[in-house]
């Protein structure tokens, strides 16, 4: 991150506190969705909801998965929208789960700029209160990269119309609300008032965000409101983990403060980018983003790998999930680059996945062997790593080069490290 300057708080986490949140949310967050697009050309929707209603079964129970996830399907002004029930973040689960379901949905279905895609991220049987710095944490997380998140989940379909519309994802109250001079109810109570923008309207919605006495979070309820409508299960899966990744990073940074936008001539920018990029001026509900040159564009990816530099570890720490790897073509060509190029959602869909590819699925049986090897703890109390390395290598008829392939293989896979008490190879995730 570049130039962090962080407001002094007095309820900042120890590193015990920080760690205990981010293994508590890791463990109760649950994040779902509201995927919307528009129907088939010549359908019509009193046909096309009873289909879907029998094919896909909602559950209109939060505490009940169904089939297929879906809580419920309605209609909406852009055409369906399909409430997907938040479920514990598993990659291979989760992209399983959007394949699925868009497997049963009608051929020819479109994203159009009317429709949107919203994440919603809340705590499911938490039975204590968030602390306020970690939402303030989100929160200015979310405003100080607000141009680098709206580019990177943009979708629209030419290089004039890069994002939808402005009206259902405003920035223009977040940018003007600090918790630096705010508290996070106050904030809320700002935007629940405001005239400028309908509270359920903002980039980041805190409507269904509850306080209690103290100010802390009694209940834990973010909306993501400014991706695009997307079609993609490999690119819908990979950005659940980009904003779970943004909670606990922003519970990391809850031990030294609370982070700020950046310096008063950087921030001002960052403005200007959100204006050219999300804005009411473009036709047919799209924004006006004839603006953005190939100079902004660069200007704006670099601010994306700023982000995904900032977020590495923690997307790194999650258990076969190639999220970072998705976010990173993401980062350079946005699915509004990638559609603008002339590609359709089958073909983006295979070109994510394709990226999302890790060498799991390349493992023979000797690198299967090799982790038994490890998981099991099968050769212990060698007196050093080389030791250890000799035997295996040894007992696998491997050469000591190949051996080290194969580590650095696994290392990338489930990370790998010497436990000298031990005396062998664990793994660490």
């Amino acid at each position: 991150m570049k130039e962090p300057i962080i407001f002094r708080r007095d309820d900042v986490l120890s590193p015990l506190q920080a760690m205990y949140w981010k293994d508590l949310l890791y463990r109760t967050i649950k994040i779902g969705t509201e995927l919307e697009f528009a129907l088939p050309k010549g359908a019509h929707k009193n046909e096309v909801l009873p289909a879907l209603e029998a094919a896909l079964q909602p559950s209109r129970d939060l505490n009940m998965l169904g089939r297929y996830g879906v809580l419920d399907i309605v209609s909406e002004h852009c055409g369906i929208e399909i409430q997907i029930i938040g479920r514990q973040p598993y990659y291979p689960a989760l992209l399983q789960q959007y394949r699925e379901i868009f497997a049963l949905l009608p051929e020819g279905i479109r994203a159009r700029p009317t429709c949107g895609l919203h994440y919603h991220v809340l705590t499911v049987g938490l039975s204590e209160a968030v602390p306020e710095i970690i939402l303030a944490n989100v929160w200015n997380l979310t405003r100080r990269y607000a141009p680098e998140l709206r580019f990177l989940t943009s979708a629209g379909d030419s290089l004039s119309a890069l994002c939808r519309r402005r009206n259902h994802t405003s920035h223009l109250e977040m940018v003007k609300l600090s918790p630096g001079s705010m508290s996070m109810r106050e904030i809320q109570e700002h935007l629940r008032a405001s005239k400028v923008v309908p509270e359920h309207q903002n980039f980041l919605n805190l409507e269904n965000t509850r306080f209690n006495e103290h100010g802390a979070v009694s209940e834990f309820h973010l909306e993501f409101r400014f991706c695009d409508a997307d079609l993609s299960p490999v690119s819908i899966t990979a950005k659940t983990f980009l904003f779970l990744a943004m909670v606990l990073k922003a519970v990391e940074m809850s031990q030294y403060g609370v982070i700020h936008v950046g310096r008063i001539g950087p921030w001002r920018r960052k403005i200007e980018l959100l204006d050219m990029l999300s804005n009411n001026d473009g036709a047919l509900a799209t924004s006006d983003t004839s603006r953005i040159t190939p100079e902004i564009i660069e200007e704006l990816r670099v601010g994306c790998r700023e982000l995904l530099e900032l977020l590495k570890p923690t997307l790194e720490r999650f258990e076969h999930n190639p999220s970072f790897e998705v976010l990173s073509l993401l980062t350079e060509t946005p699915l509004s680059l990638l559609r603008a190029s002339g590609r359709n959602w089958r073909e983006i869909d295979a070109l994510l996945a394709e990226r999302a590819e890790t060498e799991a699925g390349e493992l023979d049986k000797t690198d299967q062997r090799l982790m038994r090897c490890i998981e099991l703890a099968e050769l212990t109390g060698c007196p050093a790593l080389e030791a250890w390395k000799w035997t295996v290598a040894g007992e696998l008829f491997l050469t000591p080069q190949e051996l080290e392939k194969r580590l650095e293989r696994l290392a990338r896979l489930r990370g790998v490290e010497w436990d000298q008490e031990l005396g062998t190879v664990v793994f660490v995730r």
